[in-house]
């Protein structure tokens, strides 16, 4: 299998590299100037259509630079579903003012004790199974929703139930976190980034987004959006400390040029690059909708990403000396959001145990 980008899609990411690193007050709006925001949307509402390896692509120069921008949230597990997911009406009113810049979307994911649930305990009742014109409610409690405060309709995973028997069956609804029974808790992350905890008590649901499938790929693209954050912000360590230490001198010799140090950068460059390639073979995947039914490649990045990401990281920081301690220099900057990341995704061995046997 060939998971190299197409051009269309390498062009997309030299630009995000463009615009990124220009000095802006608002990185998101120059994305969406560019049109950054719309490389998954249907051509008849003015996007590239270039899928989640596009998407990603964007996303892993966003954490290259770890730039305070939605990419997880808006991108990832916002615009993409309901890309993928939503009826036409959905698409034209969500959509457009998403990829403008205008409008935030996220989606609560975890649940306290289980990051990703197949089977949530966030439950909602509705009067009908259709995507249209369903009236209902949602209980239940999400926990790190990124962006949650800023954004205006929020992806819930949910368990529906009926009056006539239990719950049968899964899916993803559409809730807006400022209606009645909807409430926001800011909590802290490592990074800064905002997330909340969002309390659900019989809230309104605006749509139904889809229902098992629906789920099981919202959960993939959050996973593969993780990661293609974490592989850009583990380039960038790498690329910070293999500078630093061909520039350090000890001993009146440069530090790469010690045994040791050469061979933790090389332990370093394998768990960037096997991230990167297992990143894209997830987006692969998810782009040839396999994800809902081979979590394979998946789930392998997730538990690479969980597993490798940190201690790499963690590698840079120590072939930094006293300066990998220092907040102010950009280092800090990578290992904090590779930090919230791996908690979005679950640790290393929730992420082992979501392997199929």
């Amino acid at each position: 299998m060939d998971f190299s980008l197409t051009g269309a899609q390498q062009e997309a990411a030299r630009l995000a590299a463009r615009v990124l690193d220009d000095d802006t007050a608002d990185p998101w709006k120059e994305l969406a100037r560019a049109g950054l925001l719309a490389l998954a949307l249907p051509a008849e509402l003015g996007g590239d259509e270039l899928g989640v390896m596009g998407t990603a692509a964007v996303a892993t120069e966003v954490g290259r630079r770890a730039v305070p921008v939605p990419a997880l949230a808006t991108l990832m597990t916002g615009i993409l579903p309901i890309a993928r997911w939503g009826d036409e009406t959905l698409r034209r009113a969500l959509l457009p003012p998403a990829a403008a810049g205008d409008l935030v979307l996220t989606a609560a994911v975890r649940e306290p004790s289980e990051p990703l649930p197949l089977a949530p305990r966030t439950t909602a009742t509705t009067s009908t199974t259709g995507t249209a014109g369903t009236a209902g409610t949602v209980s239940g409690v999400k926990v790190g929703v990124p962006y949650a405060a800023q954004a205006r309709h929020v992806l819930v995973p949910v368990s529906f139930t009926s009056a006539h028997g239990p719950e049968t069956e899964t899916g993803v609804v559409i809730i807006d976190p400022a209606a009645p029974g909807a409430h926001l808790t800011p909590t802290r992350s490592s990074s800064g980034a905002p997330e909340c905890t969002l309390v659900l008590d019989r809230a309104p649901v605006e749509h139904v987004l889809g229902h098992a499938g629906c789920l099981a790929d919202l959960s993939g693209l959050a996973i593969a959006g993780a990661c293609a954050l974490a592989d850009g912000a583990l380039a960038a360590a790498l690329d910070l400390t293999t500078d630093h230490v061909a520039e350090r001198r000890q001993f009146g010799r440069p530090l790469a040029a010690f045994q040791s140090v050469a061979q933790q950068i090389a332990d370093v460059y394998i768990a960037s690059r096997t991230l990167h390639l297992a990143t894209q073979a997830a987006c692969w995947q998810l782009d040839a909708g396999a994800g809902r039914d081979a979590p394979d490649d998946i789930s392998v990045a997730g538990y690479w990403c969980a597993r490798e990401a940190p201690a790499a990281v963690r590698t840079c920081h120590h072939l930094h000396g006293g300066l990998g301690m220092d907040v102010s220099y950009p280092l800090y900057r990578f290992s904090a959001l590779i930090g919230d990341l791996v908690r979005a995704l679950g640790g290393a061995d929730y992420q082992l145990e979501r392997l199929p046997c």
